[in-house]
């Protein structure tokens, strides 16, 4: 059976050319790259090459740049770093976050142990600037949001957020892992002090990430034992991941190739959606359609919960999500969604990438409405 892989935004299939650019680093240059020896040299070569593609793809300097081991370890890393300069004092710590962040964001300001507000949304799942600022106090020591959400696409008013706490005088950390390679993301134009992004969710390698972080800004190590990074991250450097991130980072930025992706997927997911709504009665899209990431589509299915659907339509060979990354084994109600005030139980994930064509769009069409029939017809019975 030919599968069609619609998960994307979970993860996206190796591009290429990074894997072209790792293999050799995996075969043959195995050297430390904080060693002198020629085989160190190498390696260090290879490493700030890749460092400088990833900054020229996000808008930093090459020194922003801290290669970690995904966009997870940079999310805790900007969390437990900003609160970390806080705590000597042994005054309160206090953190702003919203309501439909991944479970890394909130989970890594729930283990800090600091007083945490988190913020509602609207019903596209948009949070408010102006409301987030409002919860910045006396004693807030960060605020951390996403640029755009990661279950149903909608894009963040991050940057404004960015200049009204820089005005209150506050850490800003924004999430962009879900943003990294699928629209532009500019780390200097946001204004973030701090910014996570991933490579494998853009066709890059897993296992490999970044932190960036202000040039000037000093925030202690989350991850220590050793002066890589220039001691802002300890541990030897995955250099064959670093070097297929660089090769993706510099792919997206020649010419205009993540503008053409960009387009491509937004005319997917919009076929794939209006299909879907022709096909099938009672489907609800959520979050902003136009807004948006241009590679998601979370719909609503009235009268059937998503883990059948997701189920019937592996059988028929297609690969889609239900429920929000990292919580999928347990098919847990989708916290976006509940935090959107909507039915929080039917939502359905469809996510295309940088090798998806028309014929898997075609391919999701034909399975959905069949499968939706037949499961709404075994509830009836």
């Amino acid at each position: 059976m030919t599968r069609t892989y619609l998960d994307h935004a979970s993860t996206s299939p190796l591009r290429p050319a990074a894997f072209e650019a790792m293999v050799p680093f995996l075969r043959e240059h195995q050297g430390d790259p904080s060693r002198l020896h020629a085989e160190g040299r190498t390696t260090r070569v290879a490493l700030e090459e890749a460092r400088e593609r990833v900054a020229t793809l996000f808008g930093a300097r090459p020194r922003e740049v801290v290669l970690t081991s995904g966009g997870t370890e940079a999310v805790n890393a900007a969390v437990w770093g900003a609160l970390a300069r806080h705590t000597g004092d042994g005054s309160p710590v206090h953190v702003v976050t919203t309501a439909v962040e991944h479970s890394a964001v909130l989970d890594a300001c729930a283990r800090t142990g600091a007083d945490t507000t988190v913020v509602g949304v609207d019903a596209t799942g948009r949070f408010d600037a102006e409301e987030v600022a409002a919860a910045v106090g006396g004693h807030t020591a960060l605020v951390t949001v996403q640029l755009a959400n990661h279950e149903v696409g909608t894009l963040q008013p991050a940057a404004a957020v960015c200049r009204l706490a820089r005005e209150r005088g506050v850490l800003v950390h924004v999430d962009a892992c879900a943003a990294a390679g699928q629209v532009p993301v500019d780390f200097h134009d946001l204004g973030a002090d701090l910014c996570s992004v991933t490579a494998h969710k853009c066709g890059g390698p897993k296992g490999v990430g970044a932190l960036l972080i202000r040039r000037g800004l000093r925030v202690p190590p989350f991850v220590v034992g050793g002066a890589q990074e220039r001691a802002r991250r300890g541990g030897i450097e995955n250099v064959a991941a670093a070097v297929g991130f660089g090769a993706v980072a510099q792919e997206l930025s020649t010419g205009e190739r993540l503008q053409r992706e960009r387009a491509g997927a937004y005319d997917r997911t919009e076929r794939l959606a209006s299909g879907a709504v022709a096909s099938v009665d009672g489907l609800r899209r959520f979050g902003d359609p136009v807004a948006r990431l241009p590679h998601v589509v979370c719909l609503g299915v009235a009268g059937v919960e998503a883990e059948p659907i997701l189920l019937a339509l592996d059988q028929h060979g297609v690969a889609v999500h239900s429920g929000s990354a990292c919580s999928s084994e347990t098919f847990e109600p989708s916290p976006v969604l509940h935090a959107m005030g909507v039915d929080a139980d039917h939502s359905l994930r469809v996510s295309v990438g940088w090798n998806t064509t028309d014929d898997d769009v075609d391919a999701f069409l034909r399975a959905f409405a069949p499968v939706v029939t037949r499961l709404r017809g075994l509830r009836t019975q």
